[in-house]
This record gives structure tokens, sequence and C-alpha cells, in this order.
């Protein structure tokens, strides 16, 4: 058959041929399966969505969701007391407002408010009703509601601020503005009910009834009531307490929404410091050690009163002490540290105290041996003189540390030795930090002896050569006082929690430095320092110390002071101290007393001596506790034979 044949006649209708009708089930099949595998991928995503949003994210949708309502909300722990040892508050923390305003939010709404409040009047369109009770809440012109605001303010705070001043600030373009700070909560409270543009937002004052009374101890907080100097910083912890906190959700129109309060956690306010500081004590002594540096125009003056029984610091003055009470700065002038345990200097003859306690202790000698003392000694290659010149002498033990002669000391620190010597520096606590619990405490510096050449040994028993602070110097002398044994100072008495829970500090660990009978014999030695006489043959080198009626002992100190530009010893300029001992028969009190370059002595004599603050010090010290007058020490000790 050819092709034309194969082809429909010119004209003809093509014919449609039904398809089978297995063709017809087999695309019918296709086309469901299809659907279907569509809708179980799209349900599967969708119960994938329900799971995820149901179960892992379930958590953080939540509280994403109530993020947007919730509000936690501190309350602020009140900080602690510090107390002196009967009570008396040294610093405490009262509750205060400072008032807030935001100047570019409120002149904006304010302005608004004023604005609309117009259109409302001149618009022709709204009834005399509404017009009326426009009329009848009419803002206020911005301005003079600014002038109001400041006016009202400046008068409930008792012109303090005026209302120049704040009316300046409240028509800043500042976002945040405080208007005023420590404000009473009461007055507060009654500045912003009458003007709701005022803010108010909680701010402790930390109060310091005595101004710079222990200031130097004490210390301050910084402004957002952390614990910047003194005691305040090394036991912020204690002190600050634990804020608290509590949380609750807030409707969309800022209202609090009933029954969401929630998460609660009570503030935990700061414990009490208690101090073994005495107040009046304190008070006296700082007042006294002002007065000596104004008298002697030294650099400055500093005075620790310890407890001769317990180590208790009573008293630790410093001259020139800031006022915590007020903007420190603006008082870059004043003393803002703790010259006593910070500060320290070679302390001179107050250090001879060892090799007396050491040639008793040891059995070298006794008060009233009489040794022949020439004017000069060789040790270690140096020549070592006494501050006066003088041919040989004969003083007794006694005289040698009563009269101060060098010479005469070493001479019996030979007998002594290094190592036995350096064995009681150890004991006496120097070069180590007493573990007072003040910041900043110094060791003080005593070279190690195997690190000594040959003159190191004609210098430490005369006290130059090392250091070591105020505090570590009348602790020396609180063991002589206390038969032998050096108790540690300490100041922090007790901390008592707010439910009353009182712990006391421990008591640090006691030292026995020599036997009972040699710390009576040195102190009964060291009454020769302070014993007058007309003749001047046996008075000792601090008899403007001593108090009518009473036994005392001490020791004076003189050492000079490093040059810097040179590395040796200026010729003019020294450390003035003296430590001691009331009573000698009773021992109550220990007094030291460090003077830094001072041009006189404390009481403005040209004698270079802090004797006369002792006096001071200690006669009023027996005047406030109505101590018993001394019994009879009997005749004069013997400073030189003749």
């Amino acid at each position: 058959m050819n092709r034309q044949d194969r082809s429909r006649p010119v004209g003809a209708r093509r014919v449609r041929r039904p398809a089978s009708a297995v063709s017809r089930t087999a695309g019918f099949a296709f086309r469901h399966r299809t659907g279907n595998i569509i809708i179980f991928l799209t349900l599967a995503v969708v119960a994938l969505q329900l799971f995820t949003l149901q179960g892992p994210r379930a958590a953080g949708l939540r509280a994403e969701a109530s993020g947007q309502l919730k509000v936690t909300e501190t309350e602020k722990a009140l900080r602690g007391t510090i107390v002196d040892r009967v009570g008396n508050k040294l610093a405490f923390t009262i509750e205060a407002r400072a008032l807030t305003f935001q100047p570019k939010k409120i002149r904006e709404q304010l302005k608004k408010s004023w604005e609309e409040s117009l259109k409302i009047l001149q618009d022709p369109g709204k009834s005399d009703a509404v017009k009326a009770a426009a009329a009848k809440t009419r803002a206020v012109d911005p301005e003079r509601r600014l002038q109001d605001i400041a006016a009202g303010v400046s008068a409930k705070l008792g012109n303090k601020p005026d209302a120049k001043s704040l009316l300046k600030k409240i028509r800043s373009d500042d976002t945040f503005a405080y208007l005023a700070r420590s404000v009473d909560p009461a007055i507060a409270a009654e500045i912003v009910k009458e003007f709701p543009e005022v803010g108010a937002e909680r701010q402790d004052i930390r109060q310091y009834p005595g101004g710079s009374l222990a200031a130097n101890i004490v210390g301050s907080i910084d402004w957002e009531g952390y614990g910047l100097l003194g005691l305040e910083d090394s036991l912020d912890s204690a002190l600050a307490g634990k804020d608290g906190s509590q949380t609750y959700d807030r409707g969309s129109d800022g209202a609090v929404i009933p029954g969401s309060y929630r998460d609660r956690h009570n503030a935990v306010n700061g414990s009490t410091v208690e101090l073994t500081l005495d107040n009046d004590i304190q008070f006296y002594v700082q007042q006294q050690v002002q007065q000596a540096k104004d008298l002697s125009e030294a650099r400055t003056v500093s005075a620790v009163v310890l407890d001769s029984k317990t180590g208790e610091v009573l008293a630790m003055a410093n001259d020139n002490t800031f006022d915590p009470s007020q903007n420190l700065g603006k008082q870059g002038n004043r003393e803002m540290g703790n010259l006593s345990v910070s500060s320290p200097f070679e302390p001179g003859s107050v250090n001879k105290v060892i090799t007396a306690s050491a040639v008793i202790e040891n059995d070298l000698s006794n008060p009233d041996e009489v040794l022949q003392v020439p004017g000069s000694i060789n040790m270690g290659g140096v020549t070592v003189r006494d501050a006066w010149p003088h041919g040989t002498v004969p003083f007794t033990t006694t005289g040698v540390f009563g009269k101060s002669s060098n010479v005469g000391t070493l001479m019996l620190a030979q007998r002594v030795g290094p190592e036995r010597f350096m064995d009681l520096v150890d004991k006496f606590g120097l070069g180590q930090r007493t573990g007072v619990g003040l910041p900043g405490e110094s060791s003080g510096i005593v070279p190690p002896i195997e690190q000594w050449s040959g003159s190191t040994f004609s210098n430490l028993p005369i006290g130059q050569g090392l250091s070591m602070t105020l505090l570590q110097m009348t602790g020396m002398y609180q063991a002589i006082a206390n038969d032998g044994v050096r108790m540690p100072p300490r100041i922090v008495k007790s901390i008592t929690t707010p439910d009353g829970t009182r712990k006391e500090e421990p008591r640090p660990e006691p030292v026995q430095v020599v036997n009972a009978g040699t710390a009576r014999t040195v102190r009964n030695m060291l009454r020769a320092v302070l014993q007058p006489d007309a003749r001047q043959i046996q008075n000792g080198t601090g008899a403007s110390g001593a108090v009518e009626g009473y036994q005392l002992s001490g020791k004076t100190g003189t050492a000079q002071q490093i040059n810097p530009a040179c590395g040796c010893y200026f010729d003019d300029v020294y450390w003035i101290t003296f430590a001691g001992i009331a009573t000698t028969d009773d021992p109550r009190y220990v007094i030291g007393i460090e003077m830094n370059a001072p041009k006189r002595g404390s009481d403005g004599s040209p004698h270079m001596t802090a004797a006369p603050l002792f006096h001071n010090i200690a006669s009023w010290l027996m005047r406030r506790q109505n101590v018993p007058l001394s019994p009879d020490p009997g005749p004069p000790l013997i400073l030189q034979a003749t």
C-alpha cells in the first residue's frame, strides 16, 4: 500500500479512538499517589512545627512571650553598721531618695498636652460640652509648669537647691538629670504626689557621725555604695549584705497583673561590725596628734594605743585625716590611707628594747652592771658614735638604755650575737605583717641574716638598717607590758549578722617572746628613760614624758632618714619615735608615736622629741580611767655610776 492509500479521503472527518481501560486506570492511580504524598508531607511539616512549638522551643517561646510583660525588681540590702567597742556608731546607712527628671521628654509631653488642649478649644466643630470639659482640664503653659516645678521642689527642700538652679536643670537638653540627692523619703513622696513629672529613686546615704574620727580605719564607700577605703573596703562582703528581688507581670497599660508576683527573694541586710576602738580615746589621740603636727611642723604624726593585755587597738590616729562624709574629690590634700600600718620607717633607738631583752633573758648582764662606755665603737669596719660627744662613761646597763647610748647598746649586742638577736627580732614580730585586718598593711623590712654584710650588726641593734610600721613598733612594747607574751594586735572585735548571730573574731595566737621575769626587769629598766634629774646625771632621754604620781616605762628613738638622691643618710632629717607603757607596775596601755621629719618637738620646744605627746596621752588615760597612783618605786634608778 502506498502512502496515498493510507491517508484519509480529502474532506473526511477525523475520528478519536477511545483509550483502553488499562491506560485510564494507571493514570488515575499515579495522580492519587502523588496527591497523597503531598498531603502527607504537608501534615508532616505541620506536625514537626507543632512538636517544636510544644517541645524544645516551648519553654523559650513562653519566656519570650512572658518577657514582654515580666518585670524583676531589685530590693536593695541596707549596708551594715560599724561601731566602736561600746556600740557608738562610726558608720551607718539611712534610706533616702534621689529626685530625678527627664527634661527633654517632659517638655515634649507638656507641649503636646498644651497644644491638644488649645486645638480643642479653638475647634468650631466641637460642642460646648466638649469645650467645657477641655477648659476644665486645660493643660498649663509648659514654661509656667516648669517654673512651678522648680519653685515647688525647691520650697519643699528648704531652698537647697534654689529654684533658679533647678529650673536650669529642667530646661536643659539632657535626657536625664538628678534634681536633688539624699532627700527624706517622706518629703520625696510629697514632691512626687504634687509634681508627677518628678521621679524618686532609692538612694542610701552612708553616715559618718564623727566626720574624720577614725576615718583612717573605717574608710569610706564609693558613689555606688561599695567599699572604697579602710574597713569599708576590706569588710565589704560582710557589710554589703545581699540584695533581694521579686518578679511580676505588667499589662500593656503598665498596671501590675493581679496574682503575678513570684520568685520572691528577700534582701539580707549587711552585718554589724564591732571594732576594738574606743571612740573617746580615738578622738583625744587624734586631736593630740594633729596638735603635735602643727607645733612640730612635722610632715606627718601618728599614734597608736593598745590594750597591754589583749593587744586590741584602742586608738590609731594620723594627722590631717580625711572626712568620709564629705566629697573625697575635694580632699586631695588630706591623708586617705593609714600610715600606722602602711608606712614603715627606721625606728631608731626604740629598737634597743630587743638588745635589752636579750641580755636579761640570756643572763648576759643585769640592770646594775657598770660598763665603761667609750664615745665610739668600731664594728664590722664601721665606727659608731653616741649622739653626744663624751669620753669613757661608767653607764649601768639600765643607764645604757636610759641614756640611749648607741655604743653601750652595741657592746651588749656583741654579747648577744647575731643569731640570738635575730631570734628575738622574729619573736617580736618584725619583718612580718601583724594580721590586724587593715588594708595596705606593710610587713616592714628586716634583712635575712644570710644576707648581712659586715656592718649590718652595727646598725640593727640601734634601729637602723631595718624598718617597721608604727603598729609593729607598738606591738613590741606590748609584749614587754604583757609579761613577755606578744598578742598580735586586732581591730575587729566581732561581726553580728542581721538575725542577731554574733561571731567573735578569732583571737590571734600569743607568742612568748621572753619570760615574765625578763619582761618585768626590762619594764623597770625602761623607767629610767622617763626619770628626771635636775643635775642632768641620772635623767633619761624622755623625762618630758613623765606623769607625776605614776610609774611609766618607755623608750625614745631618733633615726636619720635616707636621702634618695645619694642613698646616704640625711644629717638633719629624722624619724622621731617614742614607745611607752602605762603603768610600769600594772600595765594597762601601750602607746606608740612616730613623727616624720619634725622641725621641733611635739610640744613645739626646740628639742626634737615625741615624749611630750606621750605625756599628754598617758596622763589623759590615767585620769579618764581613774587609775590609782603607782606605789612609791623607791630611790631613783642609777644610770651612771659616780
